[in-house]
């Protein structure tokens, strides 16, 4: 099971706060009655912007693969369960039959068993009755053992599912802690946002500056690109995969979906399962990669006048947009379904 990365969790948060202690606490400081430092202007807040929004990616994208890990081990944990069910029963019914067994024992049913066989009949009928009685004591005993055996076999087998069990409480415990800081982190990123650009959010600009996709490529790369260029302004909402809204690597699954391809869930995950393509050899719908390991992703969309574009959810507070796909350090492309 994939675990968060421990130093990469508490990253993000302390650069967020640094951050925001730069934005929100800077202000008019005098020294001398004159000011030493101004408040910092639209793009030194988007650079801040965008240096914090490098360190939460990561911690989000860590986040929706152990989203996902859990939900595999709940599936699996479901089906451990159903698989040993009869066992179960088997253990309960084979329980009960001892129970009746020391019941009797504790009752005194024995003993009177063996007075009534004792003070009647002949020499050799008293010996065969022995016998008989002797062979139920031991068919008792035999009852006994096999349940005993029967008893350690549920054991054994349950003992995973109980461990299971506990973990899987202690992630799911873990996971809610964590998406609560991710969206006090995201908060503070929109309110920086806000800062820097009113209320309208994304700082303007036209989110499809050029055709989307410039030419249409069609079989599943086409339904892939034309299904992310009717996304565009929708928001981004981190570890979501659409319908009305995206994270970078929810985008790209859905989009690639529609065509028939199923990714998987992070932008790490789908670089390391897809084939790899240089950049030479880009086609509408092939995947660009940033950062190394991968922590966000676009579609790319053609190129036009010498530029190549990509479609991507970009950020908490931005919308589904068009960008250059030199937009960031490029760590990689790669083609799906191929």
């Amino acid at each position: 099971m994939a675990t968060e990365h421990p130093r990469r969790v508490l990253r993000a948060p302390h650069t967020l706060r640094t951050a925001l202690a730069v934005m929100l606490g800077l202000g008019a400081a005098f020294v001398g009655g004159m000011p030493t430092q101004a408040t910092p202007g639209v793009a030194e807040i988007e650079r801040q912007i965008d240096q914090a929004w490098e360190q939460l990616e990561p911690v989000i994208e860590q986040h929706n693969k152990t989203a996902e890990d859990l939900a595999k081990r709940k599936k699996l944990a479901a089906e451990y369960g159903t698989k040993i069910k009869p066992l179960a029963a088997k253990v309960d019914a084979a329980m009960g039959k001892v129970g009746a067994l020391a019941a009797i024992r504790y009752k005194g049913g024995d003993a009177s068993a063996m007075n009534s066989l004792l003070e009647h009949g002949t020499p050799d009928e008293l010996m065969r009755r022995l016998s008989t009685l002797d062979q139920f004591a031991k068919k008792q005993d035999e009852q006994v053992k096999g349940v005993k055996t029967l008893k350690d076999s549920y054991d054994a087998k349950k003992a995973p599912l109980d461990a299971m069990i506990v973990e899987l409480t202690k992630t799911e415990a873990q996971q809610a802690a964590k998406a609560k800081q991710i969206n006090a982190d995201i908060k503070r990123l929109e309110k920086m946002r806000i800062a820097a650009y009113g209320s309208g959010g994304s700082g303007g600009g036209s989110l499809r500056p050029v055709l989307c996709p410039p030419s249409y490529p069609g079989g599943a790369a086409g339904k892939a690109i034309s299904f992310a260029c009717r996304q565009i302004s929708k928001p981004y909402v981190w570890g979501a995969t659409g319908p009305r809204s995206y994270d970078c690597s929810g985008l790209t699954l859905s989009a690639w979906a529609a065509g028939g391809v199923s990714l998987r869930r992070t932008a790490d995950e789908q670089q390391n399962s897809i084939r790899s393509v240089s950049r030479s050899e880009l086609r509408a719908g092939d995947l660009v990669f940033y950062g190394s390991p991968a922590h966000h992703v676009a579609i790319y969309a053609g190129r036009i006048g010498g530029t190549d574009w990509v479609v991507h959810a970009p950020q908490s507070g931005d919308v589904v947009r068009m960008a250059t796909l030199d937009m960031m350090p490029v760590s990689g492309f790669g083609r799906p379904g191929a």
